[in-house]
């Protein structure tokens, strides 16, 4: 078991260089290659993540930007139908007045005309009375004239 031991021993003292060499390339690695790499990906992970921030802010204001222009864009929207509906009132508002003057109108128009008819139609019977009286009297002077003639001179055979 001596000998086991001293070969381990001899072994371990063999290895002590080897050993120290590793733990030299780690510190120089750990100090020159892994800390400045370290670092970049550090410096890169906080850059992306700066910018997924920037981005997920950036998203955000568009899609508030995009509301904002929705709602302007239905408020013109509604303006616009209220503003046609207001014309289209106004049209049949206007339509409504002509209309109206138009019936009043014909309605004064026809008044009219039955007065003018009314006072033509009493005309015309003052006008038939007077030639059916006068054409009453003719027809009469002609029957009792003829008939006085013949009366008077007797019955001619």
């Amino acid at each position: 078991m001596g000998e086991i031991l001293s070969q381990l021993a001899q072994l371990f003292i063999q290895t002590i260089p080897t050993v120290i060499f590793v733990f030299v390339l780690y510190v120089i690695l750990s100090r020159f290659f892994f800390g400045p790499l370290t670092a970049v990906l550090k410096k890169r992970e906080e850059a992306t993540t700066g910018a997924m921030a920037r981005a997920h802010e950036q998203a955000a204001a568009a899609e508030e930007k995009a509301r904002q222009y929705e709602a302007a864009f239905q408020a013109a929207r509604q303006e616009t139908y209220r503003h046609r509906e207001a014309a289209g009132r106004s049209i049949l508002e206007d339509r409504e007045a002509t209309l109206k003057r138009a019936h009043q109108q014909s309605e004064a128009l026809l008044s009219e005309a039955q007065a003018s008819l009314a006072a033509e139609v009493a005309q015309r019977k003052k006008e038939l009375e007077s030639t059916g009286q006068s054409l009453g009297q003719e027809i009469a002077e002609t029957i009792l004239g003829g008939a006085a003639r013949d009366g008077a001179g007797g019955i001619q055979p």
